[in-house]
């Protein structure tokens, strides 16, 4: 629980307001349809925020891919893709499993600009990033880019509405020219494996690293799949002279020992 959440109920004021502003201004949650039990910013009620299956160890210690539960939970091997060298970012990690919740909370905020939802995101990135020394030792945020169409069509990147909040809790500034993506995402809903990284190969290029101190680089995106994507921006961010590329996501898709895995579609970023 964080603070505002402590603070909330330790206020029957609060507590007290919300009640009867649910009562007089009845609204659903955008995520299960239930009637928001207090007044928030948040179209999301707080069973639906609780939800999703945050990741913990053991995990790949440079991708955090969670491994299956061991006896000393915790593991330093890395996974089999890791250990091929297949990523160029040096380290990644995720808030939570792409499960059902979290499914339907990102895609919320992916047709929607919400951005209190947005924030409330960013405050679960802070607390991956705070358990790691390495992600919050950086010299900027950098959100994974849309290309000109799809923002031009969205209006917004919500990677960014998720990055911005993010740079002001890690006291970083928010660097959204340095990347930039130069071809568009195949229409197709759903790729597959190759077909995710033959689309991005080559999709981004960055700016010369001179424009930041050190070169030390955190991405920010909602889902990681693949990690296609997150490795795209990493090479044209090596080409350009950076030195150390971290990422942070909100989500990640399931690794194929865990049953549930197979019942979820793939989102739609890599």
């Amino acid at each position: 629980m964080n603070r505002s959440e402590e603070a909330d109920r330790a206020n029957p004021l609060r507590r007290a307001v919300d009640a009867l502003a649910s009562v007089l201004f009845p609204a659903p949650c955008r995520v299960c349809g239930e009637p928001l039990a207090t007044a928030s910013r948040i179209p999301v009620c707080r069973a639906c925020l609780a939800g999703p299956s945050r990741i913990e160890s053991p995990m790949c210690p440079k991708c955090g891919r969670p491994f299956p539960p061991l006896g000393g939970g915790v593991s330093d091997r890395l996974c089999r893709a890791c250990a091929l060298g297949l990523y160029h970012f040096d380290l990644a990690r995720s808030f939570a499993r792409y499960d059902a919740e979290m499914e339907r909370i990102l895609l919320l905020l992916k047709y929607e600009p919400v951005t209190p939802l947005a924030g409330w995101l960013a405050a679960r990135l802070e607390q991956v990033a705070r358990a790691e020394p390495a992600l919050g030792d950086v010299d900027c945020i950098v959100p994974v880019p849309l290309d000109r169409k799809r923002l031009r069509e969205r209006g917004y990147n919500q990677a960014e509405l998720i990055a911005r909040p993010l740079a002001k809790r890690l006291g970083k500034p928010l660097a959204t020219g340095l990347l930039r993506r130069l071809r568009s995402r195949p229409p197709k809903l759903k790729l597959s494996r190759r077909e995710r990284w033959d689309t991005v190969r080559g999709a981004f290029e960055a700016e010369a690293a001179g424009r930041v101190d050190r070169s030390r680089v955190l991405l920010v995106d909602d889902v990681l799949t693949s990690g296609a994507t997150l490795d795209a921006c990493a090479r044209a961010l090596r080409s350009a002279g950076f030195t150390a590329i971290y990422a942070v996501t909100v989500a990640r898709v399931l690794p194929r020992w865990e049953p549930a895995a197979m019942s979820l579609r793939e989102p739609g970023s890599g």
